[in-house]
Protein backbone atom coordinates (compact mmCIF):
# COMPACT_ATOMS: atom_id res chain seq x y z
CA UNK A 1 0.00 0.00 0.00
CA UNK A 2 1.27 3.26 -1.01
CA UNK A 3 2.41 5.99 1.50
CA UNK A 4 -0.55 8.78 2.16
CA UNK A 5 0.54 12.28 2.79
CA UNK A 6 -2.22 14.73 3.23
CA UNK A 7 -0.01 17.80 2.32
CA UNK A 8 -2.75 20.44 1.36
CA UNK A 9 -3.53 20.05 5.46
CA UNK A 10 -0.01 20.47 6.83
CA UNK A 11 0.52 23.25 4.14
CA UNK A 12 -3.07 24.86 5.85
CA UNK A 13 -1.81 24.37 9.39
CA UNK A 14 1.58 26.09 8.82
CA UNK A 15 0.08 29.25 7.06
CA UNK A 16 -2.02 29.54 9.97
CA UNK A 17 0.80 29.76 12.30
CA UNK A 18 2.75 31.64 10.36
CA UNK A 19 -0.31 34.23 9.96
CA UNK A 20 -0.48 34.49 13.59
CA UNK A 21 3.02 35.08 13.70
CA UNK A 22 2.69 37.90 11.34
CA UNK A 23 4.82 40.88 12.80
CA UNK A 24 7.23 39.15 14.82
CA UNK A 25 11.07 39.82 14.57
CA UNK A 26 13.30 37.46 12.98
CA UNK A 27 13.14 34.28 12.45
CA UNK A 28 10.11 33.97 14.68
CA UNK A 29 8.08 35.74 11.78
CA UNK A 30 8.63 33.12 8.44
CA UNK A 31 10.71 29.74 10.22
CA UNK A 32 7.51 27.46 11.23
CA UNK A 33 9.22 25.86 14.29
CA UNK A 34 10.44 28.83 15.35
CA UNK A 35 7.04 30.53 14.82
CA UNK A 36 5.38 28.21 16.54
CA UNK A 37 7.07 28.64 20.07
CA UNK A 38 6.83 31.83 19.91
CA UNK A 39 2.94 31.90 18.91
CA UNK A 40 1.72 29.07 21.53
CA UNK A 41 4.13 31.03 24.10
CA UNK A 42 2.05 34.36 22.60
CA UNK A 43 -1.42 32.32 23.33
CA UNK A 44 -0.23 31.44 27.02
CA UNK A 45 0.71 35.26 27.73
CA UNK A 46 -3.39 36.35 26.24
CA UNK A 47 -4.69 34.19 28.17
CA UNK A 48 -3.15 35.16 31.41
CA UNK A 49 -2.97 38.29 30.80
CA UNK A 50 -7.19 38.58 30.24
CA UNK A 51 -7.33 36.93 33.74
CA UNK A 52 -4.83 39.75 35.11
CA UNK A 53 -6.33 42.77 33.47
CA UNK A 54 -9.17 41.75 35.25
CA UNK A 55 -7.60 42.02 38.51
CA UNK A 56 -5.46 44.94 37.51
CA UNK A 57 -8.80 47.36 36.62
CA UNK A 58 -10.27 46.29 40.01
CA UNK A 59 -7.27 47.42 41.59
CA UNK A 60 -7.50 50.83 39.73
CA UNK A 61 -11.31 50.96 40.50
CA UNK A 62 -10.61 50.69 44.42
CA UNK A 63 -7.47 53.21 44.10
CA UNK A 64 -9.90 55.53 42.61
CA UNK A 65 -12.26 54.98 45.29
CA UNK A 66 -10.39 55.27 47.96
CA UNK A 67 -9.15 58.90 46.60
CA UNK A 68 -12.78 59.96 46.16
CA UNK A 69 -13.56 59.22 50.08
CA UNK A 70 -10.86 60.35 51.90
CA UNK A 71 -11.76 63.72 50.70
CA UNK A 72 -14.96 63.22 52.48
CA UNK A 73 -13.02 62.20 55.49
CA UNK A 74 -13.46 58.17 55.20
CA UNK A 75 -11.73 55.44 54.07
CA UNK A 76 -12.61 53.03 51.52
CA UNK A 77 -13.19 50.01 53.96
CA UNK A 78 -15.82 52.71 56.07
CA UNK A 79 -17.30 53.63 52.83
CA UNK A 80 -18.11 50.60 51.18
CA UNK A 81 -19.04 48.97 54.52
CA UNK A 82 -21.62 51.87 54.87
CA UNK A 83 -22.49 51.65 51.05
CA UNK A 84 -23.66 47.67 51.91
CA UNK A 85 -25.32 49.22 55.13
CA UNK A 86 -27.51 51.88 52.99
CA UNK A 87 -28.37 48.82 50.03
CA UNK A 88 -26.70 51.10 47.43
CA UNK A 89 -25.78 48.90 45.08
CA UNK A 90 -23.11 50.51 42.87
CA UNK A 91 -20.41 48.68 41.89
CA UNK A 92 -16.70 49.55 41.76
CA UNK A 93 -16.36 50.49 38.34
CA UNK A 94 -19.30 52.90 38.48
CA UNK A 95 -18.06 54.51 41.46
CA UNK A 96 -14.68 54.65 40.71
CA UNK A 97 -16.16 56.96 37.44
CA UNK A 98 -18.30 58.79 39.64
CA UNK A 99 -15.28 59.69 41.78
CA UNK A 100 -13.20 60.48 38.62
CA UNK A 101 -15.27 62.14 36.44
CA UNK A 102 -18.41 63.63 38.33
CA UNK A 103 -17.13 64.65 42.16
CA UNK A 104 -20.36 66.45 42.76
CA UNK A 105 -22.44 62.88 42.62
CA UNK A 106 -19.78 60.91 44.26
CA UNK A 107 -20.18 63.69 46.87
CA UNK A 108 -23.81 63.09 47.10
CA UNK A 109 -23.30 59.21 47.80
CA UNK A 110 -21.00 59.93 50.41
CA UNK A 111 -23.45 62.43 51.75
CA UNK A 112 -26.31 60.13 51.97
CA UNK A 113 -24.23 56.85 53.62
CA UNK A 114 -22.92 59.55 56.57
Amino acid sequence: MPRSVNSVAKRARRKKILKQAKGYFGRRKNVYTVAKNAVEKGMLYAYRDRKNNKRNFRALWIQRINAGARLHGMSYSQFMGKLKANNIELNRKVLADLAMNNPEAFKSIVEKIK
